[in-house]
């Protein structure tokens, strides 16, 4: 059975396993479809090409990058193509009825979480944020709601104590890339039979935004740890230090009775700083100071002393 030609809509790094696997596949991938792109640097001088676009164009690909995905010049375009099948994962824009349900085979989209639970845009940072033991990645029909669609085809997977957002992200994109060529070939030979997802378990992972990395030191030593593992290594929680902006990587939970009212520092250890929460000590480990590189706590401490007592925050 001749395999489906395809349109593939993606932006960062997340959709790019799964391009490349499209690719080394086999599949006839007969266009990318990805975001603008981007200013990037101090003063926004430059502009960056989303990740996709570079994988694309290193695979020899024709890349897209309309404003907006509804627009009537790309749409004029997506006929053209006429793919029988869409591919989406992590594209960053809403979609248009046309591409959601015009090709023959339909719109697919690799979300990285066990929908219902996380639906949006952010479901690796909020699963870890909110303390969760297991994930995993979803294909998922796309309709016109948000990650409401049918589920086809579903991988469990438990978050390991050491894994971070980056850690995670890379493991769940490789892994989505895998079932994605499990789901193709089901979906080709018919043997699939979708799941309708009950809307009453659904949880959000909304769009992250500067305040959700602010560190609140009266929070849980638990909470604050999840939160630093959710946004590490970027965008990352952050405190601050003497008025200035001091990004916490790495840490660890203490469940020691904490001295003092929390955000204040109550020394070193060979580990790292303590710092008092709610309920115990959250231990730093790994840190970066505005304008200044990511260092172990222990070399950030030997250029910057915080003496016992001082508060963070």
């Amino acid at each position: 059975m001749p395999k489906p030609r395809l349109l593939f809509m993606g932006t960062p790094e997340f959709a790019v396993p799964a391009l490349k696997e499209l690719v080394r596949s086999g599949y006839p991938v007969i266009g990318v479809v990805t975001q603008p792109d981007r200013p990037r640097g101090r003063g926004r001088r430059e502009t960056a090409p989303p990740p996709v676009k570079i994988a694309a164009e290193g695979l020899g690909l024709k890349v897209f990058q309309p404003a907006r995905a509804g627009d009537a010049a790309f749409l004029e375009t997506f006929r053209a193509l006429a793919p029988e099948l869409v591919v989406v994962a992590a594209f960053g824009q809403i979609l248009p009825e046309e591409i959601l349900y015009g090709p023959r085979l339909g719109c697919i989209n690799i979300h990285p979480s066990l929908l219902p639970k996380y639906r949006g845009a952010a479901p690796i940072n909020w699963a870890l944020i909110r303390g969760e033991q297991k994930t995993g990645v979803t294909i998922m029909r796309m309709d016109d709601g948000v990650d409401t669609g049918d589920i086809l085809l579903q991988e469990e997977t438990p978050i390991l104590p050491e894994e971070n957002y980056g850690i995670l992200h890379d493991r769940l994109a490789n892994m989505g890339s895998e079932l994605l060529l499990i789901a193709l070939a089901m979906l080709q030979t018919g043997t699939f039979q979708p799941r309708r997802q009950d809307g009453s378990l659904a949880t959000y992972a909304p769009r992250l935004t500067k305040e959700d990395g602010l560190i609140r030191w009266d929070a849980g030593a638990q909470d604050i740890v999840c939160l630093i593992r959710g946004l590490s290594p970027l965008p990352c929680a952050y405190t601050f230090l003497a008025g200035r902006k001091l990004k916490i990587l790495a840490a660890a939970a203490e469940g020691a009775a904490a001295a003092g009212k929390p955000g204040t520092a109550a020394g070193e250890t060979a580990a790292g700083l303590r710092v008092a929460a709610r309920d115990g000590y959250v231990l730093l480990k790994e840190v970066q100071l505005e304008g200044r590189n990511r260092l172990s706590c222990g070399e950030f401490l030997r250029g910057c002393r915080i003496a016992p007592g001082q508060v963070l925050g």
